[in-house]
């Protein structure tokens, strides 16, 4: 039976899941892991890295010996994929010169707005790009010892394989795509090196940037090395051949057949973000939207926020923690399942109270750093259902304000959007009030749990398929027998949210205020 691996680098967890032939999960492992606040910088260690890649295999292994009686030494395919953007710069050795900064930092304003009017195209905060050009503009000292730009999926894969190569989707985040050649955009490229020309930088940034590679093309095989820093225990053979190494929002796409044009995604986790495969160009550039790619090169329209989950998640530990006082046997799953249920019972409006999720600094509403917070007035009405349904609509409440960009001003048209990631393993709860949240009819698959780590191993799958192209690859194999569960919105979930986003939008006065003096 032939076997494809795919292992995704989240925001909390490491995932890997192994399928077979018919493509459903043979095994899964994960490990558990948090981001860490160090001088300023959001970051992962690279020994954090790597202990937790071997521990979500191990776990995945163990798994697959148990279920299926034989130790797991061969593998047909194997893909990488990881949060997106950032900074990870190595030196010619391949050794990162500076500490790899996450997405979720925003200390790179300066060079993105300066890039975006260059550019005349929307730079995020949180590309590789605005990163390394905002080190140049500090002048700090590890410039001139770049040898190479990656991402964290992207510096995996190059030690797994020896190769500097990226899949397209996350390529798109690091510098700006052009969607005719797939290949990164030369007249943007010869702007910066116009731009820093007199800086630190030894190198013109196309020969620092990864190779490009499109959905079912081969990446790489598995080196000995590799093997072992996957599986220490020397079971795993090399030679495996590898996919190209994406993004979690590419592999969104594909873990919910989004990836052909009309369709669109949701995912919510530690950050929350919304893709939608475009028809044609937006007619205006907007610093909410970010335009990247599928796998397979077409464009896209990205909201990306970098809060979603993490406030609500603390606020379920806490009662968690309160309620082992009482049952000390409450497993947080059980707490979970409990707590998102109430939310169904609240009002539409979460009874007048608001919520503000910023654990981090907001990009989409101009916001360095975060302080959450709770707010209600003396005539809100103050119940556990309520409560949970402020803290679940605060989750997607700067989302929103991003897809109006789409939905309102550029009469972009939805049928509806595929949820998937962990915020939907509670069935019916997230998937009800997003609907209403956004006013779109929301779908989950079965396999939404699994989220991207699957979405790679499909890709991984794909490349080793003799099939025309992606879509038709998803749609006649994957998913041919899976459209979803689907749920509308509710006209009173739609008039509640609307009520809930003008307080939200009027507490983000009270955000800054927080910031700024706490």
């Amino acid at each position: 039976m032939k076997k494809y691996l795919g292992i995704e680098l989240g925001s909390t967890r490491i995932k890997s899941v192994l399928i077979g032939e018919d493509f459903q999960a043979l095994a899964v492992g994960s490990h558990t892991w948090e981001n860490q606040l160090a001088d300023g910088i959001w970051t992962y260690s690279m020994d954090a890295v790597f202990q937790g890649l071997a521990d979500s295999y191990k776990d995945m292994a163990k798994q697959y010996q148990a279920a299926h009686g034989e130790v797991l030494t061969g593998i047909n395919g194997i893909g990488i994929s990881a949060m997106m953007h950032g900074y990870l710069p190595l030196d010619k050795d391949g050794v990162p010169v500076a500490a790899f900064r996450t997405w979720r930092n925003t200390n790179t304003a300066d060079a993105a707005h300066a890039l975006s009017e260059q550019f005349q195209f929307n730079i995020p905060l949180r590309w590789s790009i605005a990163h390394v050009y905002q080190a140049i503009l500090n002048e700090e000292a590890h410039v001139q010892d770049i040898d190479h730009l990656t991402t964290l999926a992207g510096y995996v894969h190059y030690k797994l394989t020896g190769e500097k190569v990226l899949g397209i989707g996350d390529a798109s985040g690091m510098f700006p795509i052009d969607s005719k050649t797939k290949q990164y955009d030369m007249n943007m490229a010869v702007c910066f090196d116009t731009l820093v020309k007199d800086s630190a930088l030894n190198k013109n940034i196309i020969d620092l940037l990864p190779s490009i590679k499109v959905a079912g093309e081969e990446a790489g095989l598995l080196t000995d090395a590799g093997a072992l820093l996957l599986d220490p225990s020397g079971a795993l053979k090399a030679g495996v051949p590898l996919c190209p190494p994406e993004g979690d929002a590419g592999t969104g796409m594909v873990a919910t057949h989004s990836v052909a044009a009309h369709t669109g995604n949701l995912s919510c986790g530690t950050s929350i973000f919304a893709m939608l495969v475009l028809e044609q160009s937006l007619s205006a550039r907007y610093p909410q939207i970010d335009m990247v790619t599928t796998p397979a090169g077409l464009p896209v329209a990205m909201v990306h926020c970098n809060n979603g989950s993490s406030d609500l998640d603390a606020w379920v530990k806490l009662m968690h923690e309160t309620v082992q006082l009482f049952n000390p046997q409450t497993s947080l799953t059980d707490i979970y399942n409990n707590l998102y249920h109430a939310a169904l019972s609240g009002d539409a409006d979460a009874g007048g109270l608001t919520a503000v999720n910023y654990l981090s600094g907001e990009h989409n509403t101009g916001f360095e750093a975060g302080r959450p917070l709770f707010v209600q007035s003396p005539y809100s009405n103050l119940t556990l259902g309520n409560f949970m349904r402020a803290h679940l609509y605060a989750a997607v409440a700067t989302l929103r304000l991003g897809m109006d960009v789409l939905m309102v001003k550029e009469g972009v048209q939805i049928d509806k959007i595929y949820g998937h990631g962990g915020f939907f393993t509670v069935k019916g709860v997230a998937q009800q009030l997003f609907a209403g949240a956004l006013n779109v009819p929301i779908a989950v698959m079965d396999t939404a749990g699994e989220g991207g780590a699957w979405g790679i191993a499909l890709l991984a799958a794909f490349m080793c398929q003799d099939a025309a192209n992606l879509d038709a690859f998803l749609d006649e194999a994957v998913f041919k027998d899976d459209a979803g569960s689907l749920i509308m919105p509710k006209a009173e979930d739609v008039k509640g949210y609307h009520a809930f986003i003008e307080r939200y939008q009027k507490a983000l006065l009270v955000e800054r205020a927080a910031v700024d003096n706490l």
